[in-house]
């Protein structure tokens, strides 16, 4: 294929990337042993592994987000510092007065303390109002301005969950991924070098500031859950040097939830859904002989398969020993 100018028109592949592919929690482990995934036993048996990313459960950031960096051109990055934040402030066009360093996200949550361990409740449960959420900015506002900390007032997300925050407090600062907290205890992933301790002591300060505030006073009246704490993740310093984005892709989180969760039920459930729509699509542009790729990621590993060119017998091998969904998906 051509283009007008008479060159070759490169064809880039289909890049399909699903997170929380593989199980980690009891239930959901248990569930993949009687899944069905007719589709993607198909895709296995018809495409080629061609890259496996490794990873570790203790890790600050999912390997699907280090997948997710590559794919958006981010810059490989230490653990915890992959730059999502600045990112996101230069798409919002806020680093020409904040500069491009130094950003976070600062997620209000809901800290559920227990004798020996605090844990934290998905934040996207608390769906907030676009008023709840700027009533809570208002208030957490200055606390943060006196620290040195510029807390942008535009929510990201339909669910008001997540504020820009810029400060050097921020420089540098290795932190865990939401995914590694949400509906978990969040001890073993607090930060704790010397300049996290401002946050720390901020995150006291919101409990007792946010204890009584209309906005939970309200919701605590209508049985909605409320807002006593922060989360602060996304850290990582901006590049200026530029980088070159990998073909698009099409990033699927619809696993994540009932991962997080280890709803084993509900995760055998979104599982099928994405077979019978997302990779049964997939299925017919490979079929149709588009370039295709698929990658999936567990805790452990992210796995590539891709439409590579093939010998006739290397073909009819690859159908016979091609591993089914469930064997594959466990060893992720």
């Amino acid at each position: 294929m051509r283009d007008n100018h008479g060159m070759p028109h490169v064809l880039h592949p289909v890049h399909t990337v699903i997170t929380h592919a593989a199980p980690y929690g009891p239930r959901s482990v248990e569930a993949l042993s009687a899944l069905q995934l007719p589709n993607l036993a198909q895709l296995l048996r018809q495409m080629s592994l061609s890259t496996t990313r490794q990873g570790q459960p203790e890790q600050l950031t999912p390997l699907h987000e280090r997948v997710q960096a590559r794919q958006l051109g981010l810059a490989d990055a230490a653990d915890g510092l992959i730059p999502w934040a600045a990112a996101d402030a230069t798409r919002l066009g806020l680093t020409a007065q904040h500069g491009s360093e130094a950003w976070a996200w600062i997620t209000p949550c809901q800290w559920k303390i227990h004798t020996h361990h605090v844990e934290m409740a998905e934040p996207q449960h608390l769906a907030l109002t676009p008023e709840e959420a700027d009533a809570l900015h208002s208030a957490m506002q200055p606390y943060f301005a006196e620290d040195g900390i510029t807390l942008l007032p535009q929510p990201l997300g339909h669910a008001h969950t997540t504020w820009l925050a810029q400060g050097d407090i921020f420089r540098d600062l290795p932190t865990a991924s939401l995914d590694r907290v949400a509906g978990q205890t969040v001890d073993a992933w607090m930060p704790r070098q010397a300049q996290a301790k401002t946050l720390r002591r901020l995150q006291n300060e919101m409990q007792m500031l946010l204890y009584t505030h209309p906005v939970n006073d309200a919701r605590h009246a209508q049985g909605q859950p409320t807002v006593n704490s922060f989360w602060v993740s996304g850290t990582g310093n901006a590049t200026p040097q530029p980088h070159t984005a990998a073909p698009p892709c099409t990033i699927l989180h619809t696993l994540r939830e009932p991962a997080l969760n280890d709803d084993g039920a509900a995760w055998a459930r979104a599982w099928q859904t994405l077979d019978r729509t997302a990779l049964a699509d997939l299925l017919v542009q490979l079929q149709s002989g588009d370039p295709v790729q698929l990658t999936l990621c567990g805790d452990l590993q992210a796995k590539t398969l891709e439409s590579l060119p093939a010998s006739w017998w290397a073909r009819i091998r690859q159908r016979f020993a091609a591993p089914q969904p469930a064997a594959f998906l466990k060893n992720l």
